[in-house]
């Protein structure tokens, strides 16, 4: 009797696939859209900014790279930037290295 009701219990709990093919689909749309605009869309506004700043980069800008090191940009070519870090020390960096401009130049 005991082995009885609990296999009754078990069969009015399966699911059935009566839900449709929109109803399976659904979930899977509703995350992509949350995962959409909670990340790829801010990530791909954050991308835009940083080239924008990348590509306004001038001779005399106090940057800072992307291992912390601050310098003013004494050298621009089309992928590598030369960092004046002291006097007389100059480092290159990868133009995408730079993270911010700390200091733009007075014009």
């Amino acid at each position: 009797m005991l082995f009885t009701s609990t296999a009754m219990a078990q069969e009015t709990t399966m699911v059935t696939g009566d839900g449709g093919l929109i109803a399976n689909i659904l979930p899977l749309i509703i995350i992509f859209a949350i995962f959409y605009f909670l990340l790829i869309r801010p990530q791909h506004k954050k991308m835009k900014a940083h080239d924008e700043m990348v590509k306004s980069l001038g001779k005399g800008d106090e940057v800072v790279t992307g291992g912390g090191i601050i310098g003013k940009i004494s050298k621009l070519d089309d992928n590598i930037i030369h960092v004046d870090i002291a006097k007389g020390v100059t480092v290159k960096v990868d133009r995408h290295t730079i993270t911010t401009i700390s200091n733009s130049k007075k014009k």
